[in-house]
């Protein structure tokens, strides 16, 4: 077919039945404002389109849409079956001129699937690395894609200014962590074991600030700052957590003072005041006539 390397996508790709997959493509500027759409089947020429840019944009397992700035369309999928096998990302070419399009399998498994991540979609922050752990048992062949762009083949190379290292760390698969991410770094990635791909989107944004308030004195019926950072509601008679041991301070030594001087008094009283009663008991009276 004509123009098949102005669309870009993934080639093969694990599936479980059942489960659901976004496929990203990737087409030329050129193509920017045509139709973009999803086609099934095993040929190009006789492959039946599931679900269209230009008409509802989800049509029962199937949903498309258009990112115009990043010049890639997704597919979704949900509910895969065995029969979700082949697949095409294609664009309309207005007049007599036969449409463009590119071929992607699926391999649907009831199994755990070849390979595979956690989500597909992940977030990391501006400045900072991330870590992403592709699941694929004991492949040998280990890569790092990005969607139109070159891929890291070794253990360790760059993207787009970001280093990446890939890393056998993990006993089911390899881990692939990406440093220094910028908001250039968004986009679309794979894990790639030759065999198979999975593709993975990437959303860098601000690493949010989070500051901790001062726990504050409660009063009947306020809402209050709790040590978490978030807002609690006190209703009346309860009291805050947070006490104030300086205010318990003469009170406590008020009650030990007034606890020796009870027992001083106690021990005077057996030792002096209790014998002397019993000895004005026991004198004995003489009266002489």
């Amino acid at each position: 077919m004509k123009g098949v390397h102005s669309i870009t996508t993934v080639s093969k790709v694990s599936v479980k039945a059942g489960g659901s997959i976004t496929i990203p493509c990737l087409y030329e500027s050129r193509y920017i404002n045509n139709v973009k759409y999803l086609c099934e089947g095993n040929y190009w020429r006789s492959c039946i389109y599931k679900v269209k840019t230009n008409e509802p944009r989800s049509t029962g397992r199937f949903s498309i849409s258009d990112d115009k700035k990043k010049k890639t369309f997704t597919v979704t999928i949900k509910n895969l079956m065995a029969q979700d096998a082949h697949y095409w990302c294609a664009v309309e070419i207005p007049g007599f001129k036969a449409d463009d399009g590119i071929y992607f399998q699926l391999s649907v498994t009831r199994e755990i699937p070849r390979l595979h991540v956690a989500h597909q979609e992940i977030i990391g922050y501006n400045g900072y690395s991330l870590t992403i752990n592709c699941y694929s048992g004991n492949s040998r062949i280990m890569k790092w894609c990005r969607l139109g762009r070159d891929c890291v083949t070794q253990t360790s190379g760059s993207i787009d200014g970001m280093r990446v290292t890939i890393n056998a760390s993990i006993s089911s698969g390899f881990t692939v962590t990406m440093t220094g991410l910028t908001t250039k770094s968004n986009g679309w990635y794979w894990c790639d074991t030759e065999d198979f791909q999975m593709p993975v989107h990437v959303t860098v944004t601000e690493k949010p600030i989070t500051t901790t308030p001062t726990p504050t004195t409660v009063t009947e019926g306020i809402t209050v700052a709790t040590g978490d950072g978030e807002n609690s509601s006190v209703g009346n008679g309860q009291h805050s957590a947070s006490v104030d041991l300086k205010s318990l301070i003469i009170p406590l030594s008020l009650l030990i003072f007034i606890v020796i001087v009870t027992l001083k008094a106690m021990r005077i009283f057996r030792e002096y005041i209790v014998p002397l009663r019993i000895s004005y008991k026991t004198i004995p009276l003489h009266i002489d006539f």
